[in-house]
């Protein structure tokens, strides 16, 4: 006897569960479909919304200075203050300086970025995709009314650093570890935001192309930051240092997006900083040593004290067995992680800075298992609080609560992301 076939609304549901969730043909076309909107999206947006003067000028009024010969960074200044950005900005924006008649043709200024928005979106959907991200969580990756604000109307310099990102860990996800590379520290020279991720591009490196390869790579990074920056580390190099990565610059309270409700005395205070900093080097050791070395298949130990000689802490065999488990899953968990866990840490946070963190946070609920119906309150929250302006003891308090729920999250309840698939080789201590 064959079952009573189910009622209409019953197969509707069905049918509209089994396609939110990547479990038939028309799956496939649900990011496309999202990209083709969001374009539109981005069009009206120029059309219809003002644009919103924040840096844009001052970016280029400082790289009119660089146009005009000058090459001592702490004399680049602008309407709001002194470079702060490294040598890869100023060549961006110095293209940009000459596509828009020296800034003045801000259309054209808008258009540029959308194209940039839509480039990365692209590439964020591909990271998702290669990901096996579900499809129900891709609408949360074009909803973001600060993101658009970000790219399209603000033209923000971390927008190029965000899809320089997202491009390392889509050229990781397919293993191309030399082009990966390129990308981070291109996305790097432009702002050092992207230092956050670092142990995590170091970590992958090194479990998914090997002890000497990683070695190599890492010098590739560090030799482009000195080529880019040579104009200028030959006029004064401190003076570049200095200002290009900025680790003592001073913030102001009345920007602040995430710390606003412990007020400006405490958000003001050394001990503060010195407690926000040794929270996230405790963070950062925990997920280091008891979540993204898994692959590793080894105590910290064995992998520390063969580094500290200079030698691999992997036989041939058990490299194989390692890079096999740096999938594209483990990259982006571990590399999201990353930027997520600083992001909370962060004495402050600005609203441009919600660029980093618009494609991180649905990415990390998804893979932390947080309920579908969680993950989109969670969002929701979210983009709320980065939509108050200015902020409140509220709304900070939810931007620093969902940072937080997110992080531990991913670390508590993503941890299969990291095991080990098998048994990694064992030491032929006979043929030694």
């Amino acid at each position: 006897m064959t079952g009573k076939t189910p009622p209409i609304h019953q197969q509707a549901i069905r049918f509209v569960l089994d396609t939110a969730n990547g479990r038939n043909a028309l799956s496939k076309l649900i990011p496309p479909v999202l990209f083709l909107a969001d374009a539109v999206f981005c069009a009206l947006i120029i059309w219809k919304v003002p644009y919103t003067e924040i840096d844009w000028v001052a970016y280029m009024e400082q790289v009119s200075q660089f146009v005009s010969g000058e090459r001592d960074y702490p004399k680049f200044r602008g309407g709001t203050g002194p470079l702060v950005y490294p040598a890869a900005h100023v060549y961006i924006y110095t293209g940009l300086y000459h596509l828009t008649n020296e800034g003045k043709n801000i259309l054209l200024a808008q258009q540029l970025f959308a194209v940039l928005y839509m480039v990365t979106l692209g590439v964020v959907m591909a990271c998702y995709w290669k990901a096996k991200v579900p499809p129900y969580v891709f609408p949360l990756l074009i909803l973001s009314k600060r993101l658009h604000s970000v790219f399209v109307l603000r033209c923000f310099n971390d927008c190029f650093a965000v899809l320089f990102l997202f491009l390392a860990i889509l050229a990781f996800q397919y293993r191309s570890w030399r082009l990966g590379a390129l990308f981070y520290t291109w996305g790097l020279g432009i702002k050092m935001t992207l230092l956050l991720v670092l142990p995590a591009v170091g970590i992958i490196l090194l479990l998914g192309a090997g002890f000497v390869p990683a070695l190599e790579l890492a010098a590739m990074i560090a030799l482009v930051q000195v080529l880019i920056a040579v104009p200028f580390l030959a006029h004064n190099p401190w003076g570049y240092l200095s200002r290009a990565f900025e680790l003592s610059r001073q913030f102001f309270f009345k920007w602040t997006v995430n710390w606003r409700f412990l007020g400006e005395e405490t958000f003001l205070s050394k001990e503060f900083a010195i407690f926000l900093l040794a929270l996230h080097v405790l963070a950062l050791l925990g997920f280091i040593t008891i979540r993204w070395l898994k692959p590793a298949r080894k105590p910290l130990g064995g992998l520390v004290f063969p580094l500290l000689q200079g030698k691999s802490p992997f036989t041939k065999q058990q490299q194989q067995a390692v890079s096999r488990d740096v999938t594209p899953g483990y990259i982006m968990t571990t590399i999201l992680s990353a930027n997520v866990t600083g992001l909370l840490f962060a004495r402050s946070l600005h609203y441009q800075f919600y660029a980093y963190l618009a494609w991180s946070t649905p990415f990390l609920l998804w893979r932390s298992g947080v309920h579908p119906v969680l993950q989109y309150v969670l969002w929701a929250a979210q983009e709320w609080a980065w939509n108050v302006y200015p902020s409140t003891p509220i709304s900070s308090g939810v931007v620093v609560g969902v940072l937080a729920v997110t992080v531990g999250s991913v670390y508590f309840r993503a941890r299969e992301v990291w095991e080990p698939k098998k048994a990694a080789p064992k030491d032929d201590v006979a043929k030694r």
